[in-house]
């Protein structure tokens, strides 16, 4: 292994794109309901920036924190789940939707193909003799949120291993 694949462990190492991190996050609504939250986990999770398991307005909010730092961010629906788009809301004759569910309900949760085979989730919003209406957008669309995140441990990209002194 060359030298640059390894980290001294006293480094002051921030969070950049393609950093391997360990952190706890929670996020919640302005009113305090939390949305999904590590901190209850004995152990904190791991991920890499830019490898789209956290939104991109997550993710800004960790670039140059390192191990050690704690910080709660308020991302307005742009930064997060997106804004509402009244253009996410279908409508499917009921006999179209009977393939996807005999005894569709107001809430109830369906899942869609498009043509690349991605699974479009959607959440039924009204029903009546003739259609049903799906709503497309993300729950928590149009919702400012909170982001809470205490940073654990910062690995720069490429690095695989920790010199010892």
């Amino acid at each position: 292994m060359t030298q640059s694949q390894f980290i001294n462990p006293n480094e002051d190492t921030r969070i950049a794109y393609g950093s391997l991190v360990k952190l706890h996050f929670e996020v919640s609504l302005e009113n305090g309901t939390i949305i999904d939250s590590t901190f209850n986990r004995d152990a904190p999770v791991s991920l890499t920036i830019g490898d789209e398991s956290l939104l991109p307005g997550f993710e800004q909010v960790l670039m140059n924190l390192r191990a050690g730092d704690t910080r709660t961010a308020h991302l307005e629906p742009e930064q997060a789940f997106g804004e509402w788009n009244p253009e996410n809301i279908q409508h499917f004759s009921r006999t179209q939707f009977a393939l996807v569910a005999d005894n569709p309900e107001i809430g109830m949760m369906v899942e869609f193909e498009d043509k690349g085979k991605n699974t479009l989730p959607g959440t039924i919003s009204a029903i009546d003799e003739d259609q049903v209406e799906v709503d497309f957008n993300h729950p928590l669309a149009g919702q400012d949120v909170l982001f809470k995140v205490k940073i654990f441990k910062v690995t720069p990209p490429g690095v695989t291993g920790i010199k010892l002194m």
